[in-house]
């Protein structure tokens, strides 16, 4: 069992995917946050409007499945 870089597999040598980093998915998570609120004080849509809260939820929600990941 290595905990040193990731093998031929792509997984982290303990048994979990290199796929389910916690890095890219809270950057990921973040810039759903900053659209969702971009898309509330924007003043040309009301589509973008609309889904503007549905957004930043779902990015929350990203934002806190994600903070469970491993480093």
């Amino acid at each position: 069992m290595s905990i040193g870089p990731a093998n031929e597999t792509g997984s982290s040598g303990r048994g979990r995917p290199r796929f389910f980093r916690r890095g890219p998915w809270e950057a990921v998570a973040v810039a759903v946050i900053a659209a969702g609120v971009l898309m509330l004080l924007q003043p040309f849509s009301l589509a973008l409007y609309s889904y503007s809260f549905v957004t930043t939820l779902a990015g929350v929600v990203l934002f806190t499945v994600v903070s469970k990941f491993p480093e």
